[in-house]
């Protein structure tokens, strides 16, 4: 089986999970100004091709029963281009480098909640471990692969977007609809699939005080337009949003709640300091980071969660710091209460508020096919449609967040 895989271009060996990619830069695309170079990230996390020996064998060493589904799956799941695109739009705005993951999406998916997906889920309801990998993998081996794997490219991934002003993300879609709709050239998604769906409630997966306004759009409405523009201009057609928004566990989302509670941190230790007198500072410090949590990995925060919304018993031995973490966590929440507005208005309307977009293109734009069979790379049509969002991405930086910034001054309140 492995020289089966092998052929379709599938990696077996030991590999890292999360890479820097250095680029060159494009004579001829469209440099971003200097200063703005180390504050725009670019990723991509679903063109990887390394499925590493260890999760296709059980614990005896026998190869696992995926002979005739993997291959097959394997084409399907694969972002076919997308490390392409990152490496063309890296190249085209003059930066450094780009960050891909290199584990195999039909292994593992970093753009969702860490759990296992069932063969049944569709395409909003799954989590991190694919199938069939959901189903053939033991225990230790599913657990192997979350602690280092999944934490390892969300390590990697903190670092990388850590003050960071504007995140891209770069993702490949198939060119038709299961309707057989042909889907449009670029998608543009800055949007939660549970604000779509349901906008009155906050998202239930993350924290009560996480404010459903923040799910409504994960980057600058003007950089999305200034992206959607510039490729209309240039005769590619995009969509807002098409076919689907972004899942909860999509890195945009979880970034954007992280960001939001980094902002809510600073500006209560402003007023809140720590210090003697001021509670227990670890139990402080357990709020902060069950708040940040994200990624939703850490057990602690988990039992956490439960104790403070669902009442449940805190464990054994944390029964007195969990009770002073409650007592944190309402100070915490009564400043949010008391503050929600400004402390939202001041984050969505920032000119420094970190913007995560993710861009679909089209695979068969950019990457050869023959009867549904992946061929080899359009590299000449990548590097066109790399280098007109670059141009966007240029004006934005240099012109739009200026004019943002006059015209949130002038905005009426009424219309924030």
């Amino acid at each position: 089986m492995l020289d089966k895989l092998n052929a379709i271009g599938m990696s077996t060996e030991a590999r890292d999970p999360f890479e820097r990619v250095t680029v060159a830069p494009d004579p001829e695309g469209c440099p971003c100004p200097s200063e703005y170079r180390d504050q725009i990230m670019v990723d991509v996390i679903h063109d990887g091709n390394n499925v590493p020996e260890r999760f296709l064998r059980d614990r005896r060493g026998a190869l696992l029963p995926l002979t005739r589904v993997l291959p097959k799956t394997y084409r399907t799941e694969r972002d076919w281009g997308a490390e392409l695109m990152a490496a063309s739009l890296t190249s085209a705005l003059h930066l450094d480098a780009y960050y891909r993951v290199n584990t195999a999406r039909v292994l593992l998916d970093f753009g969702r909640f860490p759990g296992i997906t069932p063969k049944s889920a569709d395409h909003m309801s799954r989590f991190a471990i694919s199938y069939p990998f959901s189903e053939v993998l033991d225990f230790e081996q599913k657990r192997a692969l979350l602690e280092n794997y999944y934490d390892k490219i969300s390590e990697g991934m903190d670092a990388a977007i850590n003050r960071k002003l504007i995140k891209i993300a770069i993702h490949t879609y198939d060119e038709k609809n299961a309707g057989a709709t042909r889907r449009p050239a670029v998608s543009i998604l800055t949007r939660s699939h549970t604000h779509r769906k349901d906008p009155g409630n906050p998202v239930g997966l993350f924290d009560p005080m996480c404010p459903d306004e923040l799910h409504e759009f994960t980057a600058d409405r003007i950089l999305r337009s200034r992206i959607a523009l510039t490729l209309e201009e240039a005769a590619i057609h995009s969509a807002d949003n098409y076919p689907y928004t972004l899942p909860e566990g999509s890195v945009e989302v979880r970034a954007q709640v992280w960001f939001f509670f980094r902002h809510v941190r600073m500006r209560y230790e402003q007023l809140h300091p720590p210090g003697r007198g001021r509670g227990d500072p670890k139990a402080r410090q357990i709020v902060w980071d069950m708040l940040l949590d994200t990624n939703l990995r850490s057990t602690r925060s988990e039992a956490l969660r439960s104790y403070l919304h669902m009442f449940r018993r805190a464990p054994d031995a944390s029964g007195d710091l969990f009770g002073a973490a409650r007592r944190a966590y309402e100070k915490i929440a009564a400043f949010v209460h008391k503050h929600r507005r400004e402390l939202i208005m001041e984050y969505r309307n920032s000119p420094d508020r970190p913007s995560s977009i993710l861009l679909e293109v089209r695979k068969d734009l950019i990457w050869e096919f023959n009867k549904g069979e992946p061929v080899g790379p359009r590299a000449a049509d990548a590097r066109m449609v790399a280098r007109t969002i670059a141009q966007a991405v240029t004006e934005y930086v240099t012109n739009d967040r200026v004019a943002r910034v006059e015209a949130i001054k002038r905005r009426d309140p009424r219309y924030h």
